[in-house]
């Protein structure tokens, strides 16, 4: 059995190991793949992972050998599902590896905007402190969780996970979810999308990207949110239109945008959002505590040691 990790660097770039899975095979790990070298390295494979490398129908179409793919992710849009289905080749991802951390992410970013954390850590760094007349200053303003609005849309395990903090901090939470009204945790109301633009204060995306869920966040749906209101986006980029939320931000319209994903990854240097001071970006890492990594391996080898037994886990296709 031969398994070829494909693009292994930011799943672990040295501080955790692959060695588990060479009890299932003859393993080849790759820092990065670029599409013209896909064939060459995974033509001779049984199993490829992969996290970001996208598998289409004419790669998967050249890889007679491949009897499984294991997305070394959530997300498996990376995959040609159809193609993967017609040629009877298993798809499997990482559920629930990150809940934690992206929630904890989320409200990162949620502090930082409201409590100015790391604004205030660079004046003081500069003297600013220091050079003051009084025991404290602020030059920006701040804001209390307790009693604002949270909306969250997508009530998965990593919604509901920020939903339940939010309750932590005494904010009222409401959610756009398919989930009926019954079946919520206490606390949590639910609402239509309309409803959830016109009630938060802050606004959180935790919902996949789909044909329905693309661009949810444009023009239109900005126009029906608050004004001043906060915008948190660490579950998919395309989720939002970038050029419409850097001219909310620029009007006024959006107080603050955090985000931990964006359209194209790494994004351009001029993008729009990259510009403004109000937006907090972070590169795509909210996934990527050493925990979270480290149960990402572990789920892995459990997926690829479930297929080689014949029973195998967490399959997306077929």
């Amino acid at each position: 059995m031969k398994i070829v990790i494909l693009d292994g660097y930011t799943t672990n770039p040295g501080d955790l190991s692959w060695d588990e899975l060479k009890e299932y095979g003859d393993l080849t790990v790759y820092s990065r793949t670029s599409q013209e070298d896909i064939v060459e390295r995974a033509k001779d494979a049984d199993i490829v992972l992969t996290n970001k490398v996208v598998l289409d129908a004419g790669k998967l179409h050249q890889l007679t050998k491949l009897k499984y793919i294991g997305v070394l992710g959530t997300g498996y849009n990376v995959v040609d599902i159809k193609q993967a289905n017609e040629d009877n080749v298993i798809v499997t991802n990482i559920p629930g590896y990150s809940m934690d951390s992206v929630a904890q992410m989320t409200f990162a970013l949620i502090l930082n905007m409201t409590n100015r954390v790391a604004h205030y850590a660079n004046k003081n760094r500069m003297g600013r402190w220091s050079n003051d007349q009084d025991f404290c200053y602020w030059d920006t303003s701040l804001h209390e969780l307790a009693g604002k609005v949270l909306g969250v849309v997508g009530l998965g395990h990593i919604g509901q996970k920020v939903a339940h903090l939010a309750l932590d901090f005494g904010m009222d939470v409401f959610a756009y979810t398919s989930k009926n009204s019954a079946d919520l945790p206490d606390g949590i109301r639910k609402t239509t999308l309309d409803g959830l633009f016109a009630a938060s204060d802050i606004l959180t995306l935790h919902c996949p990207l789909t044909k329905n869920t693309a661009e949810l966040i444009n023009r239109d749906s900005l126009a029906k949110m608050k004004d001043g209101s906060i915008l948190i986006n660490t579950s998919r980029g395309p989720l939002i239109n970038e050029i419409d939320v850097a001219e909310a931000l620029k009007s006024g319209k959006l107080l603050y945008y955090g985000a931990d994903v964006m359209c194209q990854e790494p994004p351009a240097a001029d993008n729009p959002l990259l510009l403004q001071k109000n937006a907090f970006i972070t590169p795509h890492i909210a996934w990527a505590t050493f925990e979270a990594r480290m149960r990402l391996i572990e789920i892995c080898v459990s997926n690829v040691k479930a297929f080689v037994e014949g029973t195998p886990i967490n399959v997306v296709n077929q």
